[in-house]
């Protein structure tokens, strides 16, 4: 299925002043990879993020948020937050800058 291309270009024009990311076709999506960690991405209509495990439990309880499944398994520390979520430029890059946050902590691949 096509990801929203309209939700990529808001995306890139984030993290446009950021860089080392590197944009990613994947899981019939595309992915922003920081430093080689995939930080964030577009599936279908929902941004994916990457959070700290703390993040993640309580970005759970926001609205417009839910579990990101893959094969019908959790993928813990990965959200999917909903169109609702994405409407605002504030609100959308405080989620980019709060998986960018994480994705700092980890070493490079």
């Amino acid at each position: 299925m096509a990801y929203d291309e309209g939700l990529s270009f808001r995306v890139e024009e984030i993290l446009a002043d950021t860089s080392a990311f590197i944009a990613k076709k994947m899981f019939g999506g595309i992915g922003y990879l920081f430093r080689g960690n995939m930080t964030c991405g577009v599936i279908q209509n929902a941004l994916i993020v990457r959070l700290s495990q703390q993040d993640y439990q309580t970005a759970l309880q926001k609205p417009n948020t839910r579990k990101f499944e893959m094969t019908g398994k959790e993928m813990r520390g990965w959200l999917l937050v909903d169109p609702d979520g994405t409407s605002d430029d504030n609100d959308l890059k405080n989620w980019i800058n709060s998986a960018l946050q994480f994705s700092a902590t980890l070493p490079p691949k």
